[in-house]
């Protein structure tokens, strides 16, 4: 076992919190840095579906990607839904840390991450820090150019599977060799990516009327993602950071429990 506080400087080694933005909300949320922890969950979103199963593992610990009070609150009852599961992580004697934007930046990070799982070998960022090593997005390269459909495919098949799915725009048969990739929202950016001269865009929550512009721009060909699948191979890289550290005292597992917000999908039927 290892004691909470040892496992959250690990963490903060690996994401230093000094990355994080100004707004944001990271760090322990709740729990005894002095209690001792066995098993950690590592999840992306802090909600009922995740400290359910961090329940049912008996974890001491949820590692979470995004923050569960980002915003300012002035108490926490039980019976509200975030309130709700501060009670419910504190009966449960489960500790909760957040690691948001200090991830999104750290490098290793989310972005990294999610290159991995596409494929790609990384260059650099995509809006780096002045130390020029961290920041937010990546630019990678693959091993081999693709035809932009068979790109889109190889990212849905490289993470998992959501309801909305993987969504390309721009020219099918175009060449991708070198692709910007961001976890979560990343249309901000759209002209970043652009400016990078990279073939291809891979980010979260793209909205209609930047994507649009972007591309009767001529911007790189845009894939669009859910803000969860996106950020979800960083589970992993959390969980193998503080299972090399506490190796063979502190079980890790990246959850299995798909917390993506869209649960169905529809379609009208094409008529000739």
């Amino acid at each position: 076992m290892a004691a909470l506080s040892e496992i959250i400087a690990v963490l903060q080694d690996a994401y230093p919190p000094s990355l994080a933005e100004s707004w944001d909300a990271v760090g322990l949320v709740c729990g005894d840095p002095i209690e001792e922890v066995r098993r950690v969950l590592v999840c992306v979103d802090p909600v009922e579906a995740t400290v359910a199963e961090a329940d049912e593992l008996g974890a001491q610990l949820i590692v979470a990607h995004h923050p569960l009070l980002l915003r300012g609150v002035h108490g926490v009852p039980a019976d509200t839904t975030k309130g709700g599961l501060v009670h419910r992580m504190i009966r449960s004697g489960i500790a909760l840390y957040c690691a948001h934007t200090n991830a999104d930046s750290a490098s290793p990070g989310v972005s990294d991450a999610l290159a991995a799982a596409i494929g790609l070998r990384v260059l650099r960022p995509l809006n780096p820090n002045a130390d020029g090593v961290t920041g937010i997005g990546r630019i990678g390269e693959l091993a081999e150019p693709e035809p932009f459909s068979v790109f889109v495919q190889r990212v849905a098949d490289a993470l998992p599977h959501t309801e909305p799915g993987v969504f390309g725009g721009g020219d099918p048969d175009r060449l991708i060799r070198t692709v910007a990739v961001s976890g979560g929202a990343g249309d901000s950016y759209l002209a970043t990516a652009a400016e990078a001269g990279v073939d291809a865009y891979v980010t979260a929550d793209l909205r209609h009327h930047p994507a649009g512009e972007h591309l009767e721009g001529g911007g790189p060909a845009l894939v669009g993602l859910t803000h969860w699948a996106s950020e979800w191979p960083w589970c992993e890289q959390a969980s193998g950071i503080v299972r090399d550290a506490f190796a063979g005292n502190v079980d890790t597992h990246v959850s299995t429990r798909r917390t993506d917000p869209w649960t169905i999908r529809a379609s009208r039927e094409h008529i000739q």
